[in-house]
């Protein structure tokens, strides 16, 4: 390795770890923001937050790294230009392009792991992450026990202290109210002077002594309803009372994974292409159970009387490709005369045409060529078979939108993977530059420079994802299309920074300025008529 190399990809490493810190810290404070209502005041151990924690994070990799890589490249060879060691780089006739070699080479390698993560480790951290945050949700809240409140946290028991003290242990006025046994009996309470309340060791179980108290029991009636027999109050007086409950209900409690592996964020890239496929034959069989739906109505057999359709002539009629034309109908009679064929029952009223006294084309509709008694008929069916069609077209067209819509989220998902591996090295070239042109390190330049350009490569990522949503765009440019829109920018910023030329020149601006500043100081000058 050269030492230009070496120089570069050691002032590399410190400030993209920098970076890629801040912004790690940053993606997962903004997801957490969103479940923090769901995990707060459920008594999850530090283990569980950490490990959630540590899946999330490992969710936002391919976010993280292209901004790293922005921020660190900005900051490098900003502090190079700075202190004029790319200036004499590049007077000895170094290119900025061999210059930026070792960094072209970490930003190739940040990509190939931003790619193995979001093909394998990112869909395993997903699912992980899902189940975690789903058994969070079903926990129930940590036991509180406050003075003066009604507590129900432990299943057909209500708990009431009215003080407590501040070792958290020594309890007063305490109420307690069993609903264990509703059958049986009607009211169940326990009233005590003090008491103590502490969980085991193994915290496996919560333990209440009470002192000096009374128990009110009111046991239910028994037997039928002509013959029941009443049981009296009951009053019991204490001077110690123990009750224990069981904390396996405050336990987390592991769901099953299986049924969160199909979700397209839990999927690889070969099992997102093989969901695309699905989706693709779904929505064909869709497209022509429409056309099979409209052949079947337009070949159903005139109706009953009561608008019945009998299916199995149907059937026949669909398999054999065959109209009601007027020749199969006399060979069919025909057959059957002579015995062939077993005489069968018509479908459906006979609707015969009438004779045509002019010639078709002068008929303004084609129902006219029927009697007038049947043309009702003939509406009614009509109408009839127009709805049912308009119905099963309806019906399918929703299935295909429906898939398709699916089909462009998982096509999204899957080409967002390259995307998110591209812009790592897009970034490079828009950072590098920039930071060769600004000539300014350290964090001030750099990240108001970094934070323009990924703010703006996000908007163009939901903007292309809306999009493709919308159906304007297919789901390999809505995802590519971000990353393609900066590749210019890059090339623009490179060509700039290896010529040594400015970005932006004020010269045109700066003389304008001045001519307007002289012909307003000329007017000045010019007396009062």
């Amino acid at each position: 390795m050269k030492k230009i190399d070496k120089l570069l990809i050691t002032s590399f490493i410190g400030p993209f770890a920098v970076s890629f810190g801040i912004a790690l810290f940053v993606l997962i404070m903004q997801f957490l923001w969103l479940y923090i209502d769901e995990i707060a005041g459920k008594g999850v151990s530090i283990f569980i937050m950490l490990e959630l924690i540590g899946y999330l994070s490992i969710s936002t990799f391919p976010m993280a790294l292209p901004i790293a890589v922005l921020i660190a490249s900005v900051m490098v060879m900003g502090n190079l230009a700075e202190r004029y060691e790319l200036s004499s780089m590049k007077s000895a006739g170094v290119p900025l392009i061999r210059i930026m070699r070792g960094l072209i080479i970490w930003a190739g390698a940040t990509a190939l792991f931003s790619y193995v993560c979001s093909d394998i480790i990112i869909p395993y951290s997903n699912l992980k992450f899902k189940s975690r945050l789903t058994d969070i949700r079903k926990q129930k809240p940590a036991l509180a026990l406050e003075k003066g409140v009604f507590n129900e946290d432990f299943r057909q028991f209500v708990i009431r202290i009215g003080d407590k003290a501040r070792d958290g242990e020594t309890i007063s006025d305490v109420m307690i109210e069993d609903q264990t046994n509703a059958g049986r009996i009607n009211f169940n309470q326990i009233l005590a002077d003090s008491g103590q309340m502490y969980t085991t060791d193994d915290r496996r179980f919560f333990v209440m002594n009470l002192f000096n108290g009374t128990q009110y029991q009111e046991p239910a009636a028994q037997g039928s309803h002509q013959q029941k027999q009443k049981y009296p109050f009951i009053r019991t007086n204490f001077q110690s009372w123990t009750k224990v409950w069981d904390m396996k209900e405050f336990e987390l409690v592991r769901s099953d994974e299986d049924r969160y592996s199909t979700n397209r964020s839990m999927l690889s890239m070969k099992q997102l292409r093989v969901m695309i496929d699905s989706l693709n034959r779904t929505m064909e069989n869709n497209r022509q159970a429409i056309v099979d739906d409209m052949i079947f109505n337009l070949r159903r057999q005139p109706v009953k009387a009561r608008g019945e359709v009998n299916r199995d002539t149907v059937q026949r009629t669909a398999q054999n490709n065959q109209t009601r034309s007027a020749g199969i109908l006399k060979t069919a009679k025909k057959n059957t005369t002579a015995g062939n064929e077993p005489k069968e029952k018509p479908q459906g009223p006979k609707i015969a045409r009438q004779e045509l006294t002019k010639p078709l084309a002068e008929y303004a509709f084609f129902y006219e060529t029927f009697k007038a008694e049947d043309r009702p008929v003939l509406l009614r069916e009509a109408v009839n078979r127009a709805k049912a069609t308009m119905t099963a077209v309806e019906t399918r067209s929703s299935q295909v939108g429906s898939r398709r819509m699916e089909w462009i989220k998982t096509g999204y998902e899957l080409y967002t993977k390259y995307s998110f591996a591209l812009v790592c090295f897009v970034f490079l070239f828009i950072g590098a530059p920039m930071g060769a042109i600004i000539r300014k390190g350290g964090f001030g330049y750099p990240i108001l420079v970094s934070i323009i350009f990924f703010v703006t490569f996000i908007m163009l990522t939901i903007l292309c994802r809306k999009l493709a949503e919308a159906n304007f765009l297919s789901p390999f440019w809505a995802a590519m299309v971000p990353s393609i829109v900066l590749m210019p920018v890059g090339a623009y910023l490179t060509r700039k920074a290896m010529n040594d030329s400015q970005m932006f020149s004020t010269e045109r601006l700066e003389r304008f300025v001045r001519q307007l500043r002289l012909r307003f100081e000329k007017q000045k000058k010019v007396p009062a008529a």
